[in-house]
């Protein structure tokens, strides 16, 4: 089965032997298949950056000048509906879903302090930002419980552990 366009740009060396691309692959086809899409119907753009770029990035999009693990940006606005629904979008003519950051460096030092793997934490931080830019999002506790949800039952289909 094709799986979604995951085009992984790396800008920082130290993603450069982790696996990295058949990571976000892995995460973001089972995200799209869970949600009842079909992967090869959707693209993904992922940027596998430092933490200083990732700063950059935080700071000009969310005014927080501080490096974070991933950051997302839907293509357009793709609303869960109060929480309880999940999204359904369409292609229309338009298969980008978004993009995504990753920073090397606040991912692995989180990996190591919560005793996960890279890979683990990586896949899980690819499918928390592929929910985001499906729609989902932990505003209020309705909705990050569905995103926790969904977030354990996709991985459960990798074989990781429950990250909460």
């Amino acid at each position: 089965m094709a799986g979604a366009d995951v085009d992984v740009l790396i800008e920082a060396s130290g993603w450069t032997e982790t696996g990295i691309e058949a990571w976000a692959q892995s995460a973001t086809d089972a995200t799209l298949h869970h949600i009842g899409l079909r992967p090869q119907d959707w693209s993904v753009a992922v940027l596998a950056c430092d933490d200083a770029r990732i700063a950059d990035l935080n700071s000009e999009f969310r005014e927080k000048p501080t490096p974070t693990n991933v950051l997302s940006w839907p293509s357009q606005e793709r609303a869960v509906g109060g929480g309880l629904v999940p999204p359904s979008p369409a292609p229309n003519g338009d298969p980008e879903l978004g993009d995504i950051a990753i920073a090397v460096g606040v991912t692995a030092r989180e990996a190591l302090d919560q005793n996960k793997t890279l890979e683990a934490h990586t896949t899980h931080l690819i499918v928390h930002a592929v929910l985001h830019l499906l729609g989902y999002d932990h505003i209020d506790d309705k909705d990050a419980a569905l995103m926790e949800r969904t977030e354990r039952d996709i991985l459960a289909t990798l074989g990781l552990p429950d990250p909460y």
